[in-house]
Order: C-alpha cells, then sequence, then structure tokens
C-alpha cells in the first residue's frame, strides 16, 4: 500500500499521516503484544521506508519500551490509545492498524508467533456475529 493514510487517537487529540509504503501487515499472537492490546491479538502495519507525520498532539504520545527486549508501545496520554512507533535502532515504523481513520486496501500478511496463541483464540468462525450491541 504506497499513498498517504490518516489515523488519529480515540479521543481525538493526537493525529497522524503516514507516507509511503506500508510493506506488511501482522497479525501478533505474541503475549506482550496480546497484554498491549488485552485482545487475542496485536494488529500492526510496518515499513522500513514510510515516513510518519505528527499532524496535532505529539507533546502527548508516550512510548513505553519493555527493558531487556525489542517490544514497544506508543501511546496517547489521554485516552490510552496505541499509536505509531518508529524503532529508533532499526527505524521500523510499526503502525497500529485500529488507529489508522482511513481503509487500508490489503489484509494482513500472516498470523504470527502463532505458538503463543491465546487458548480461547480457536474456531471463532462458528461464534455468532452480532450487528450491534447485544440486546439492541
Amino acid at each position: 500500500m504506497t499513498g498517504h493514510i490518516s489515523g488519529s487517537c480515540l479521543c481525538g487529540a493526537v493525529r497522524f499521516r503516514i507516507a509511503g509504503k506500508l510493506e506488511s501487515f501482522f497479525l501478533c499472537h505474541c503475549q506482550r503484544c496480546r497484554k498491549d492490546t488485552g485482545s487475542a491479538h496485536a494488529a500492526n502495519l510496518f515499513s522500513t521506508t514510510a515516513s510518519l507525520e505528527w499532524l496535532s498532539g505529539h507533546d502527548l504520545v508516550r512510548t513505553f519500551e519493555l527493558p531487556g527486549t525489542r517490544h514497544r508501545k506508543s501511546f496517547c496520554t489521554e485516552c490510552g490509545s496505541a499509536l505509531p512507533g518508529v524503532d529508533t535502532d532499526s527505524g521500523l515504523l510499526v503502525v497500529p492498524a485500529g488507529s489508522l481513520d482511513d481503509p487500508i486496501a490489503f489484509r494482513p500478511n500472516a498470523h504470527i508467533c502463532g505458538d503463543s496463541r491465546a487458548e480461547w483464540d480457536h474456531d471463532l468462525e462458528d461464534i455468532p456475529v452480532l450487528a450491534g450491541l447485544p440486546g439492541s
């Protein structure tokens, strides 16, 4: 995916734009990503060449780095939403898919760290899909 794509945090205080090619899209099931998201996996896009431009709220962005690992998470200090970050060592841009406001034109490349997959994260196609909240 090449071009410009915009995103923001949940409260709207932080806005950003990505310019360039997003090279891969992975659903990571490692324990760290599950802790970060509170869900079955993280959904992140990656690029070694795209650039990140903060349009507003850059002063509200913080990055947590897990000591002794390469694991990082950038987030809005107002609402806690996951935000893009750049690995200062490798220059790799990591963009949480849920932080994007514009649609993306491709599907994930792969599930990664499948050996760490949550025990309840299997055969989910069989669970009913509701159009809205339960009871609505």
